[in-house]
């Protein structure tokens, strides 16, 4: 608890030291947020400086904010006035029904993504295509498609506005898909190896119901799948900031991203400290269901290896997909991506054009070949060091527990403004903002799965045989976690791609014309009525390589625990073997 309130008070205390940590003037800021068209004049900066006490300087503000908490006044706001507290309250009540609303389309989907293996006792092939092409889609692309054909085109639902519960339909759609997928992939990965336990095989042969053994194979796989799911809340309440602008909705991710780029500290504060303790709630929840899922199971060590034999993979589904990634850089790389013709604006594919020409009329297939290089390479090179990164603090859940739900309490575009206020802005701002908050997941998949393996009965055989802790990390704890955990990784492998490139709308990363995916789905976006190929090439090619990431990592899978000792554990034993006299002694 002290760690854990150590960490808050730190983000908090930075994010209040922020303008002067970016060296910026907050009266300039806060002038251009009340009217933009308004001269910067001395007489008006002076104003706003003596009517918020800037001169007082950072500390002093800070110390008045964090006086004002325990009688539960958390400041005024900068650019209107009103309170704090109150439109920060009335916010989280919109994200949290929102994010009640898609937990609800996450769980069916997740359900839709394993129910052939659940159907089949987990004798099916590891595939996962489609839920990873899913997974990568963006969820703005996701929104912006969704109000445009179901909520303009067909009028099945408002697509604006926040107004009943209709109105949650297509914002629950497009932030519960991609979760749901990403849940389901992982649930799936571990009902292949649920299925192989004793118990399992047991049941099938004793004649259980099918449906009853599926649903014990997913209480099993519960307790691994938690935290990801306890991180997943947080995210879909104060990381909706896309969704929420796309459909208007007055939710805290709009609002904490309003405060950020307004620099009005007393709302920023308040949000990001409601998302502090909604991330502490969740985690604590996360671990009182385990705890009830599990049983003394844990304590006891007597929790079966959820990490077996896996089923085969399809070799040649990679190949495909990597084929025609390939086949796109080959065919894209020797065009011009910064060519513009203004007579071929938003020209449909051809010959001439396979992917089409965007609003200036420059080839997409260019864009998003020569984007694959500067996105993927960078994208590949976070991806790997977040992996590193979970892992190593995945070892350590009571230092990183804490940490893991801190950090993923802040919003991405607060995270991408704390670390240009520290780092400044560069080229490198981007890949450090989201290498800052893509290690999270990773930890906490590495800690759940590290606390079951522990339990498992074979680690207290091989401890038994004298197997020390570095051996038992080495050769028996790391090899039944890392592949699930990398094949994690890789699932978020698009959505690193992609975080990488917004970031360019905070000026942050790289500027127009660039061609980096994400910015490119960005600028056609407002034509995909119009000229829906602008938008479907670059969104395919992303969802072609969540599925090759997925499909590639299918070949990464543990051995089977407890299986095969090595030769020292295999003298161990010998050693601890009664001699034959005493054998023969004991025969009747």
């Amino acid at each position: 608890m002290l760690w854990r309130a150590s960490l808050a008070g730190a983000l908090v205390c930075g994010i209040g030291l922020l303008p002067w940590l970016s060296h910026t003037d907050p009266a300039l800021t806060v002038l251009r947020a009340r009217a933009q068209d308004r001269d910067p004049d001395p007489a008006a900066l002076a104003a706003i400086r003596d009517r918020l006490g800037l001169d007082d300087g950072p500390l002093t503000l800070l110390g008045r904010w964090l006086g004002g908490l325990p009688r539960g006044d958390a400041g005024r706001s900068w650019i209107s006035g009103a309170e704090a507290g109150p439109a920060v309250l009335q916010a989280l009540g919109v994200s949290l029904l929102l994010m009640a609303a898609a937990l609800l389309v996450a769980a069916g989907t997740a359900a839709a993504v394993c129910a052939r293996t659940l159907y089949r006792g987990g004798r099916t092939r590891a595939g996962g295509t489609g839920p990873a092409m899913l997974a990568a889609l963006p969820e703005f692309l996701t929104a912006s498609v969704l109000a445009t054909v179901a909520g303009v085109q067909l009028g099945w639902l408002p697509a604006l506005g926040w107004y009943g519960p209709r109105y949650t339909v297509l914002p629950a759609l497009a932030l519960g898909l991609p979760a749901g997928a990403v849940l389901g992939r992982l649930l799936d990965d571990q009902l292949t190896g649920a299925f192989t336990e004793p118990w399992a095989r047991s049941a099938a042969a004793r004649g259980l119901p099918r449906a009853r053994v599926a649903r014990q194979a997913v209480r099993r796989c519960l307790p691994g799948l938690l935290p990801n799911t306890a991180l997943f809340v947080v995210g879909m309440t104060g990381g909706a900031v896309a969704v929420e602008q796309t459909y208007d909705i007055p939710g805290l991710g709009r609002t904490t991203l309003q405060a950020a780029l307004a620099q009005d500290l007393p709302v920023l504060q308040a949000g990001t400290l409601a998302l502090l303790l909604l991330a502490a709630s969740a985690a604590g929840a996360a671990r009182l269901a385990v705890r009830l899922l599990v049983g003394p199971a844990l304590r006891d060590g007597a929790l079966p290896a959820a990490h077996r034999a896996a089923p085969a993979v399809r070799r040649t589904t990679p190949l495909l997909l990597g084929g025609s990634l390939l086949a796109v850089l080959v065919a894209g790389l020797p065009r011009d991506p910064l060519a513009l013709d203004t007579t071929a604006r938003l020209r449909p594919p051809c010959a001439g054009h396979p992917f089409g020409t965007d609003a200036l009329g420059r080839d997409l297939l260019a864009r998003v070949a020569h984007g694959a290089l500067q996105t993927l390479l960078l994208a590949l090179a976070i991806s790997a060091g977040t992996l590193l990164a979970g892992l190593l603090l995945g070892l350590l859940p009571r230092l990183s527990g804490p940490l893991v739900d801190t950090v993923n309490a802040v919003p991405p575009v607060l995270a991408a403004l704390l670390v240009a206020a520290v780092a400044g802005g560069g080229p490198a701002t981007p890949a450090l903002a989201v290498a800052a908050v893509a290690w999270a997941p990773l930890a906490a998949h590495t800690s759940a799965l590290l606390r079951q393996e522990r339990a498992a009965p074979h680690i207290a055989a091989t401890r038994a045989l004298g197997a020390g802790r570095w051996y038992l990390l080495r050769r028996e704890l790391l090899p039944a976690v890392v592949p699930s955990v990398t094949r994690h990784a890789l699932l978020r492998l698009p959505g690193t791609a992609l975080a990488l490139a917004s970031l360019g709308f905070l000026g942050l990363g790289a500027q127009p014309p660039s061609p980096e995916w994400g910015r490119l789905l960005a600028e056609n976006q407002p034509y995909a009525e119009r000229a829906p190929w602008a938008v479907l090439a670059p969104a395919g090619v992303l969802a072609v390589l969540g599925a090759l990431a997925v499909t590639s990592a299918g070949a990464l899978r543990p051995r089977r625990p407890g299986a095969g000792p090595d030769r020292r554990l295999r003298t161990a034993a010998r050693r601890s073997r009664p001699p034959r006299s005493v054998k023969r002694a004991a025969r009747p």
